[in-house]
């Protein structure tokens, strides 16, 4: 058990995760806007201005685990998407989680610790009318792959989990914006979700997966 640094921790997945998290023995702080109102300490940070992370953040101390949750999901085509659109979803979705890793890199690597980043559902690329999040995923996944090709001689481990459409609010205004529906009954449950993080943090010593793909089970 350690302590965790929670991106996102607010969203429907993010307050699941929080509290299995905490659940299974974790001290956890949760990292971003309106972090206030949860029962764990939480550091304000704007995710859209990443550079403003260093001074939010500044001396955290030991650090196990860090798990980028937070994001944005803009449904707009190439068209109609201007550079503040493109500029604030690479910000929170890739850049903001490259920050955080900068900064918490040196306790990460006292600790062997282990990098998280929840990604896109899987198999997600070329969606019309979501270029700029589906960009940013892609992002992150590389993110994802040069860290761990960095860090693997300092112990550090790195995941990318890509979970299917999960019961979140997020989710049925993005699918409402698609003109979709949406049935949350048929989604992952934010709670199934984050028990899944969860047990990849509680990999053994000597093996962990690199890449976790979570689907909803057949109805």
């Amino acid at each position: 058990m350690g302590h965790v640094l929670v991106t996102g921790a607010t969203g429907g997945i993010g307050v699941a995760l929080v509290d299995a998290l905490v659940e299974a023995g974790h001290r956890v702080t949760a990292v971003g806007r309106g972090v206030g109102r949860l029962n764990v300490p939480g550091i304000e940070v704007d995710l859209s201005e990443p550079e403003t992370a260093a001074a939010a953040v500044g001396t955290l101390g030991e650090v196990q685990a860090l798990v980028h949750r937070a994001g944005i999901s803009p449904v707009a085509a190439v068209a109609d998407a201007g550079p503040e659109t493109w500029r604030r979803t690479l910000a929170v979705n890739v850049a903001s989680a490259a920050e955080l890793v900068r900064l918490t890199l040196p306790a990460l690597r006292r600790s062997r610790g282990h990098v998280i980043f929840v990604n896109a559902a899987p198999g997600t690329t070329g969606v019309a009318r979501w270029s700029a999040f589906v960009a940013s995923k892609a992002a992150l996944r590389e993110l994802a792959e040069s860290l761990r090709e960095e860090e693997a001689a300092s112990g550090v481990r790195v995941t990318t989990v890509y979970p299917g459409a999960t019961a979140t609010d997020l989710l049925g205004e993005v699918r409402s914006d698609f003109g979709r529906p949406h049935d949350p009954a048929l989604c992952i449950q934010p709670r199934s979700l984050a028990a899944m993080i969860v047990w990849v943090l509680s990999a053994p010593a000597d093996a962990y997966p690199c890449e976790l793909s979570v689907l909803p089970s057949p109805r």
